[in-house]
């Protein structure tokens, strides 16, 4: 399923299999996530994505055919058949930000299937809204062992792997810590589930959609603040009375709508951190009183751009740890030539995770 143009559906196209290159990998797709993020790229909206381009960065499939030996990142020798995840970005290994920085993901040539790989351009099969993809060499690979549903695993490569990234960068324990999470999609249940794990004593999820704030309360949070039903000043006070006064400990934005930083910001206590993930396009410019909440506070903001490899081993292990409790996100699935249908329920936010499942 093809975007050809902004704005218009995405259009069902037949490609010729090309041959492999050494190196590569045939991945024939078990399941493949729809993310928030697609939306913005259909609507044209993200400045990285190049037309025509086969749209889908969360893919699981199974090996279908190689071109010479390749390896997982545990050094699993693959074979046809085997069911596997990846990591969405290529990074080139030589940058300055690649070997001196060591963040990969910040890498000024990082390629990303499905984001800024036109099918125009070898090979071709860049996307995961297709059924079938091709991995380049250089992709870190996973094998994925046990009978866990493929389309349970898609949001460990991007949702899952960006949250793991954030709380990456804290270096901390959470134990006895209050966080606060802004958005109740999946980037937020992965925050609830990640606070939780790492042992934060009270997690509290700001969000509008009745059914995505109760599902929080299964991944752990202890505290629901409706957006509808709350002043942004009531919010403040209720984290205010449950944590004598301070402010939170850390507060995760993972909504990318426009106001949620200003607000985040706010809720800190001194010494505190922002943790922001959800902005993936442009949304617009926030005024922020860095005197007041960031200065005069020894507040931390930190910006989280995508991921690497080892934040996907992070979610992924995350998500085989409890699968069941992972699936309860996946409140919609289509078939590839429903793909669009996938889009529209993203958009009018009627699902909280649509998959595509072959």
């Amino acid at each position: 399923m093809i975007l050809e143009a902004f704005g218009e559906p995405l259009v069902m196209r037949e490609m010729e299999i090309p041959p492999l290159e050494k190196g590569q990998v045939l991945v024939r797709l078990s399941a493949s996530g729809v993310c928030g993020s697609d939306v913005h790229q259909r609507n044209g909206e993200d400045p990285r994505i190049p037309l025509p381009i086969i749209l889908g960065h969360e893919g699981v499939g199974t090996v279908a055919d190689l071109s010479g030996e390749k390896k997982s990142v545990e050094g699993d020798r693959f074979s046809p058949g085997d069911l596997i995840i990846w990591n969405r970005g290529i990074s080139c290994g030589e940058c300055w930000f690649c070997t001196v920085a060591r963040e990969p993901s910040l890498c000024p040539d990082r390629r990303v299937y499905g984001i800024n790989k036109s099918s125009a351009n070898p090979p071709y099969l860049n996307g995961c809204y297709a059924d079938h993809v091709i991995l380049e060499n250089g992709t870190d690979i996973f094998r994925v062992d046990g009978d866990c549903d493929p389309a349970v695993l898609v949001s460990a490569s991007c949702s899952g792997a960006t949250t793991a990234h954030a709380f990456d960068m804290i270096g901390d324990s959470l134990a006895g810590k209050t966080v606060v999470v802004q958005g109740p999609g999946p980037l937020g249940l992965y925050a609830v589930a990640f606070a939780k794990k790492l042992g934060a004593s009270r997690v509290v999820v700001i969000g509008g959609s009745r059914n995505r704030l109760e599902l929080c309360t299964e991944f752990g949070a202890s505290l629901l603040l409706n957006r509808h039903e709350t002043t942004v000043e009531s919010r403040r006070e209720a984290l205010l009375d449950m944590t004598y006064g301070r402010g939170a400990d850390i507060v995760v934005e993972a909504t990318g709508a426009y106001g949620a930083a200003v607000e985040g910001i706010r809720l800190l206590r001194k010494g505190g951190t922002f943790l922001t993930t959800g902005y993936s396009q442009p949304v617009g410019t926030e005024e922020v009183d860095f005197y007041r909440d960031i200065v005069a506070k020894n507040a931390t903001v930190q910006g989280v751009w995508v991921s690497d490899t080892r934040h996907l081993s992070q979610a992924l292990a995350l998500v085989t740890g409890n699968p069941r409790l992972f699936e309860k996100m996946i409140t919609h699935r289509f078939t590839l030539d429903k793909a669009n249908e996938a889009l529209d329920v993203m958009e009018n936010r009627e699902a909280i995770k649509a998959v595509i499942t072959f």
